[in-house]
């Protein structure tokens, strides 16, 4: 049941990011009242449900996988930021990241070691 929901958020945000500018998504999160930390039980949970509705979804990026699990933790009222940042000597080509962050924990987004931090984009 659990993996059907995360499928679904992740199928309507990578459609929402085709169709529609970041900013405007991510207005959508943002919209919820999200103040209290999630259990690490939870976070495991949304970690788990989101990467893995992701390998059936075409091209769901590391922005679509975190948008999907702050939507999934704002709803249940749970506070997160995303976090993006860019790789260290890439030469010329630019390789963005972007990862999801609840209470100092990585939600998703994997190992970011290598990554500058530029900026957060926290619920509110």
């Amino acid at each position: 049941m659990f993996l059907g929901y995360c499928l679904m958020v992740v199928m309507a945000v990578r459609l929402g990011l085709t169709l529609f500018s970041y900013s405007r998504i991510r207005s959508v999160v943002t919209r919820l009242d999200a103040s209290q930390c999630a259990s690490m039980g939870d976070l495991r949970r949304i970690a788990w449900g989101v990467a893995a509705a992701a390998r059936f979804v075409p091209r769901a990026s590391c922005l679509t996988q975190a948008l999907s699990g702050q939507y999934i933790l704002a709803r249940q009222g749970n506070e997160s930021k995303i976090r993006i940042g860019i790789e260290r000597g890439t030469g010329e080509r630019l390789k963005a990241h972007a990862w999801l962050v609840s209470d100092n924990h990585i939600v998703l987004g994997g190992s970011v070691d290598g990554f500058t931090h530029l900026l957060d984009h926290g619920g509110r």
